[in-house]
């Protein structure tokens, strides 16, 4: 036997190309990976694990899924489903397509990062950051000459309160304005938070 004939049969192995049926489960497994950590990831939204879950599969799987597509890999009910499907629609991450022939409805999520990640930061100052905004000025408005009187109003412990308060104001008032730079431009929006970041320090 020559010597080329033996470096060549004796060469490493080839792995064996995988199965379809292979590459789909190991596919589904990935997926799944990533639902899952989506859906425990989704408290910190606001919202429930199935519908963070739900969100998460129309991303992952990058193509229009209807509610019974949704329920059977899930293994959720149809009500569930349908509830989490409308009130995702509500945020503006995911949309309802229709199929030209077919009578279901199917949805699918935006496809762009920055673009999703900046409604959901939308949503989530209009749940936190604005009522907790509109609750100091009340408390404000509770403490100010108009409530209290001068005397009342200039008293030590209003003061300190009132001081309390305004700080607390202002710094959400930033918090909203960043939040508004994110949202006005998604995919820029970071590079311009950090720039008047960068700026102020």
């Amino acid at each position: 036997m020559s010597p080329s004939a033996t470096l060549t049969s004796s060469g490493p192995a080839r792995a064996k190309p995988a199965t379809d049926g292979a590459v789909i489960a190991r596919l589904h497994e990935a997926q799944d990976n990533f639902i899952r950590r989506w859906g425990e990831m989704g408290a910190t939204w606001g919202i429930n694990r199935t519908m963070a879950e739900i969100h998460a599969l129309l991303y992952i799987t990058a193509q229009p899924l209807c509610t019974d597509d949704v329920m059977q890999r899930l293994n959720i009910s149809r009500g569930n489903a349908s509830m989490s499907l409308r009130a995702l629609c509500d945020w503006g991450v995911i949309r309802r397509l229709h199929k030209r022939g077919e009578r279901r409805e199917y949805f699918e999520s935006l496809s762009d990062v920055w673009e999703m990640f900046s409604i959901i930061a939308a949503e989530r100052k209009r749940r936190e950051m604005d009522p907790v905004l509109e609750t100091i000025k009340q408390c404000q408005r509770m403490l100010d000459e108009q409530s209290l009187g001068k005397a009342g109003a200039r008293r030590p412990e209003v003061q300190a309160t009132r001081q309390r308060l305004a700080s607390m104001e202002e710094f959400v008032e930033v918090t909203n304005k960043i939040f508004a730079q994110f949202v006005t431009n998604a995919r820029n929006g970071l590079n311009r938070v950090v720039r008047v970041l960068l700026r102020a320090l």
